[in-house]
């Protein structure tokens, strides 16, 4: 049967993210970030590479704890050279760049999980949608850069696995792992584009690999010589989330001063 809906269970589902036995698995990414904006054209701003190092920690109750730091670096669209300044086209001025550098970005996973079986292949779907208050919102020295009193965006995730490895209980992470993943949401708050109409289109794919060296060599340049932090998963939850507005919020000082993103952040 084509795209017959199976459920799996927690330990199924964390096998295909990370792995059973708490050793860390690396997610990575490229792609294009377009964007959208009433009675425009199609404008692509940036390419993307990025990666998620991430662990997962057993509970006694059959639920599991997931912890993980993560990086999205944005590239010249046609150099593909990481960006650390930008001429921002609506306004014309010159901008630091501000890449993801998000630690931890946390989650707990617990009971099935529905996915889609193709024969040989399994295909999770997850459309998240996200709507809480802007954390930047309250407080005027943001006003240019999010005004907005919501936060709201979706992510939309397909992560694509084999069949037989899901299923044999002598798997502790499976092997390969295909992920799509497109994002619709608002201006990030280093782009400087107050109230200006208009979103971000995201468009990636990637894949688990093996390890750090597996990663593009933009990422392991980076991460070996000024964020090593990233190099490592948390060894247990740090109980909390980093998103692209708490890093602005939290390092607004050194983007004023032009300062050189993601900040060094040394290994643990």
């Amino acid at each position: 049967m084509i795209n017959e809906v199976k459920e799996f269970d927690t330990k199924q589902w964390v096998k295909a993210r990370a792995s059973l036995d708490g050793n860390q698995s690396f997610l990575t990414w490229t792609g294009a970030i377009y964007a959208f904006v009433p009675n425009e054209k199609k404008r692509r701003l940036f390419k993307m590479a990025g990666m998620s190092v991430s662990r997962c920690i057993p509970n006694p109750d059959d639920t599991w704890e997931f912890t993980s730091r993560e990086l999205t670096y944005y590239l010249d669209p046609d150099t593909g050279e990481i960006l650390h300044k930008w001429e921002n086209p609506w306004t014309g001025e010159t901008l630091t760049v501000m890449h993801v550098a998000n630690n931890p970005v946390e989650g707990h996973f617990k009971g099935t999980f529905p996915a889609q079986v193709n024969g040989g292949i399994t295909t999770f779907v997850f459309d998240l949608f996200s709507t809480y208050p802007n954390p930047l919102a309250e407080e005027p020295k943001f006003a240019e850069y999010s005004p907005q009193p919501t936060y709201q965006a979706a992510e939309l995730f397909k992560l694509t696995v084999p069949t037989q490895e899901l299923l044999d209980p002598e798997v502790v992470s499976v092997s390969k792992m295909l992920i799509s993943w497109d994002r619709i949401g608002p201006w990030v708050p280093w782009m400087k584009m107050g109230n200006r109409p208009g979103h971000l289109i995201y468009s990636a794919n990637g894949l688990k690999v093996k390890d750090m060296t597996e990663l593009p060599q933009v990422l392991q340049d980076e991460i070996n010589t000024r964020v090593p932090l990233y190099k490592n998963a948390p060894k247990a939850p740090l109980d909390s989330d980093m998103t692209s507005w708490t890093y602005f919020k939290q390092n607004f000082d050194a983007y004023l001063a032009g300062e050189r993103f993601p900040l060094p952040a040394a290994e643990e």
